[in-house]
């Protein structure tokens, strides 16, 4: 059953909560200071960290606030994980466009990271209240997520899903219109000093387009996660914790990303089974008699939906490459 809108957290709970994520940021920041290439090794250690951390902190909500609330966790945290790897390839498309060199790469990254987390925070606290206060918010928010995953489903039958053009951007054009720009990289600096004054550097413009890109993300997948729990403290820290290994992620995934050719699919999927969860709590709550899906059925969907889309996307990729083969053998 949908969890109510109270939350488990105390004060000191969102204290310590804020503090660790803002301690686990300045450490990145720190590591990201000087820019240098990400070998495999350390993306595969930093990504471990980050799937171990919010892992264990699964066993502290399960045993100091229930299994419901653990379950609930558990569930949102896996909804934003699969989100968050549509997030890279959004990611990976700009930072190729713009032709990011690769020590600059995690940079870019971590103040996308950075954006997105204080957007979402905003988002959460506005669907908070709202929800609070209005029980027809859920069905808007199934609303949303049933046109997000029309709108991704279209963009995939058209090839579109991930295209991104730069001088479409409006961020971009703003951008260009406001201050002069750079030719060239000049490492992580945004600013630089130029003739007549100071300039913008591709690293600026870049970064902006990443930004806006988070506003489009949180669209989705914040009422995506109050399909699974009402608790915001729940609802944060999901989020949060999916966010935080984009960073060693995307280096870990960049070649695998390009095989999950039906990941559109299953994302579209899990968005419209949300919708209809969310739609179905409505409903629950203005007449008793309509029923309600439990976090757990809502777990077992998605997971079966993430494997199944998965399995499909590598199949799909060794069927082309024997193809290929039979086709290249005399």
């Amino acid at each position: 059953m949908f969890s109510e809108l109270d939350s488990v957290a105390t004060p000191t709970l969102w204290v310590v909560t804020l503090g660790g994520i803002a301690g686990l940021l300045a450490g990145d920041f720190v590591l990201t200071r000087k820019p240098h290439l990400v070998s495999m090794r350390e993306a595969v250690r930093w990504s471990a960290f980050y799937i171990a951390l919010p892992l264990a902190f699964t066993g502290y909500i399960w045993t100091s606030f229930g299994a419901g609330r653990g379950l609930d966790y558990l569930t949102g945290y896996l909804v934003e994980k699969s989100l968050s790897v549509d997030n890279l390839f959004v990611f990976m498309l700009l930072l190729g466009v713009f032709a990011v060199p690769e020590q600059l790469q995690q940079r870019v990254l971590l103040y996308g990271i950075v954006g997105a987390l204080l957007l979402r925070a905003v988002f959460i606290g506005l669907g908070a209240a709202a929800l609070s206060r209005f029980d027809w918010t859920f069905l808007v928010f199934g609303l949303i997520l049933l046109l997000s995953a029309v709108r991704i489903l279209r963009d995939s039958a058209r090839g579109r899903g991930h295209e991104v053009e730069v001088d479409r951007l409006r961020s971009v054009r703003l951008v260009r219109r406001v201050v002069p720009v750079t030719a060239g990289y000049h490492g992580p600096a945004m600013w630089v000093r130029a003739e007549g004054g100071h300039a913008a550097t591709p690293f600026a413009l870049v970064v902006v387009a990443v930004l806006c890109a988070d506003v489009v993300f949180a669209v989705d997948s914040v009422p995506a996660v109050y399909g699974i729990t009402g608790d915001p403290y729940l609802v944060f820290v999901t989020n949060a914790f999916a966010l935080l290994g984009l960073r060693a992620l995307y280096f870990v995934l960049h070649g695998a990303l390009q095989r999950l050719v039906y990941l559109d699919y299953g994302l579209a999927l899990v968005l419209a089974f949300i919708g209809v969860k969310l739609a179905l709590h409505w409903g629950h709550l203005t007449w008793p008699s309509v029923p309600a899906i439990p976090t757990l059925v809502s777990l077992a969907v998605i997971l079966g939906v993430l494997a199944v889309t998965t399995v499909a996307s590598l199949g799909s990729q060794t069927r082309s490459l024997e193809h290929r083969e039979m086709q290249d053998d005399p």
